[in-house]
């Protein structure tokens, strides 16, 4: 794969489709690499007419690694945080959006229809309101708003995410860890068999394992804080989707984010973790290309035809829960949640780390 040169870093990417068409720009979450935006995705919205790029964000697969800035070492910062020493936040997610609008630059493409998952779909916002110029249209997939008084993650999300990253060199330990990671955040009406979860996880720890660099991005996530306000300054088409059994993003995330962005189309699918199983890449298709036809028109107008149904979910284990439902408060901007008591403490103790990174961040 090539790389290019970009807001002064290196960045690996992958180019679908032909350079004569209206480009889709793909940005991928919390340590994860471009492989996992699925090849099927990628080939599926070329049939529908634009060119797709994907690429791996700084820190993490084969783009550079700002291995000159210290890491943060998780739990042991949040917990010195949270006893007021003072934090290390080495680059934010303005800059990660920097390098997406780098990456076009260096491809000679001027404006793209802007797509990201999860911490993705935070830089993606970011990029439709920091870069308005170079935004067409906004896809936000299990991403949120910064919202801190949304629902906060499952705690067995937590446990998992606090346990420290294997060595480099144990691979069965990192294996059975990806694997376990898949399964939890999975979705439950769309399960995907292990083998093929092994398989995956096994493809990205054979190009790339950098666990410092998930810590960095982890950083920038805790440091950005609530983007509502800025949200509101979006004027590209917006479609929101959001898997209605998300353990690590509650839907409550996305449907925030949908109400604070001027005109978003909010799309929920039942059965959807925080992942992108194969049966619903025709989903997630229709969601973007739905935000790219708003902006600029249908590409392929002979071969079109209404957007397939989503599949049936097909749960193998009890759904999870889905997030407590939203009222609207009294400033008609944040929303208040009716939630279980230790729900309500983890909410704060995330929201007391976040403040402290917000509050010692460069």
């Amino acid at each position: 794969m090539p790389k290019a040169r970009a807001n002064g870093i290196d960045i690996e990417y992958e180019s679908f489709g032909s350079e004569k068409d209206e480009a889709i720009l793909l940005i991928m979450g919390l340590g994860a690499q471009l492989t996992q935006w699925p090849v099927e995705l990628c080939r599926e919205l070329v049939s529908r007419g634009y060119r797709v790029i994907r690429f791996d964000n700084r820190d993490v697969g084969l783009s550079s690694r700002m291995e000159r800035d210290r890491a943060p070492v998780w739990p042991d910062a949040v917990l010195a945080l949270m006893q007021g020493k003072s934090a290390f936040v080495p680059y934010t997610l303005t800059d990660m959006a920097a390098d997406a609008v780098g990456l076009l630059d260096a491809l000679g493409i001027p404006r793209a229809h802007i797509v990201g998952a999860s911490m993705g779909g935070m830089i993606a916002q970011h990029v439709a309101f920091d870069f308005p110029d170079r935004a067409l249209s906004l896809t936000s997939i299990m991403s949120s708003s910064g919202n801190p008084l949304l629902p906060p993650a499952k705690p067995r999300v937590y446990s998992l995410f606090l346990s420290p990253a294997p060595a480099a060199h144990d691979t069965h330990a990192i294996v059975a860890r990806g694997v376990k990671t898949y399964e939890v955040l999975g979705s439950p009406g769309f399960p995907t068999d292990r083998e093929t979860l092994r398989e995956w996880v096994i493809r990205d720890a054979s190009r790339a394992y950098y666990p410092a660099g998930v810590m960095r991005q982890m950083a920038a996530v805790m440091a950005d804080g609530d983007r509502r306000a800025k949200l509101r300054r979006i004027a590209v088409p917006a479609t929101v989707l959001h898997g209605e059994d998300d353990p690590l993003v509650p839907v409550a995330g996305g449907l925030d984010t949908a109400a604070n962005i001027p005109g978003a189309e909010m799309r929920v699918v039942q059965g959807m973790g925080h992942d992108m199983p194969i049966a619903l890449v025709p989903v997630i298709a229709d969601a973007i290309v739905a935000a790219a036809e708003r902006a600029t028109g249908r590409k392929r107008p002979e071969e079109a035809a209404a957007p397939k149904p989503a599949p049936e979910p097909r749960f193998t284990e009890p759904a999870i829960l889905p997030a407590p439902p939203a009222a609207l408060a009294h400033d008609a901007e944040a929303p208040v949640f009716d939630v279980p008591a230790k729900q309500s403490r983890l909410r704060r103790w995330w929201a007391k780390a976040r403040s402290y990174f917000i509050r010692f961040k460069k």
